[in-house]
């Protein structure tokens, strides 16, 4: 179910640097789909399979890697994620909503170097192109301090500031019509607000009637 395949399903997207509240977004987009009476499905990445394990234990050693053996993990990764959850759900008409997915490579492996457009057509070969990316947009100061005052802990090996600045910039500097850029650095209402906005028309267009 790659860009040229069709689906039942929605396939929605949360991306941005860690630290720009994401996984609140993704609980209270969750909940509101599921009021309106849809069938969603939340996921993540890295996921919780077995190569998801592996890249969590990079998070406080991402030096015990070479950049390829990397790429090459979260490409793994995302079959597995695709094939075991993704692409059945969106068969079956869910909306799919997932924390991170092939962008949040395109940017954190760009920021090591790699093409990050060379990333997302890669990816493209065997992912499902998603509906709507909700690209939440902070800067990056901000985004450290949330975690550092969520977590109470250092920041981990993907979460350095100067690497986030790169990985920021790489996002900023994707265009695909279905990304909708968020300011995140609104209260978490105003930024549900927005989130919703966007998510709405896609419901419309599909003919689900929003209670």
């Amino acid at each position: 179910m790659t860009s040229g395949q069709k689906r039942s399903g929605l396939l929605i997207i949360f991306e941005g640097i860690d630290g720009t509240g994401k996984s609140t977004q993704v609980q209270l987009l969750s909940e509101a789909l599921r009021e309106q009476g849809c069938e969603v499905v939340t996921t993540f990445e890295p996921t919780a399979g077995p190569f998801g394990k592996k890249i969590r234990a990079l998070f406080t050693n991402r030096a015990s890697l070479s950049q390829e053996e990397e790429l090459a993990l979260f490409m793994d990764d995302r079959r597995w994620h695709v094939q075991e959850l993704i692409a059945p759900a969106l068969a079956t008409g869910k909306i799919v909503i997932s924390d991170r997915y092939y962008f949040s490579t395109a940017a954190y492996q760009g920021a090591a170097g790699f093409d990050p457009e060379q990333i997302i057509a890669d990816n493209e070969t065997f992912a499902p192109v998603p509906d709507c990316v909700l690209l939440l947009e902070a800067p990056v100061a901000l985004g450290r301090r949330r975690i550092e005052e969520s977590r109470q802990e250092d920041p981990n090996d993907f979460e350095k500031e100067e690497g986030l600045r790169k990985v920021s910039a790489v996002f900023t500097a994707l265009k695909r019509d279905y990304i909708k850029r968020i300011d995140a650095s609104q209260s978490i209402e105003a930024v549900w607000a927005a989130i919703w906005a966007q998510v709405l028309p896609l419901l419309t267009e599909r003919g689900l009637k929003v209670k």
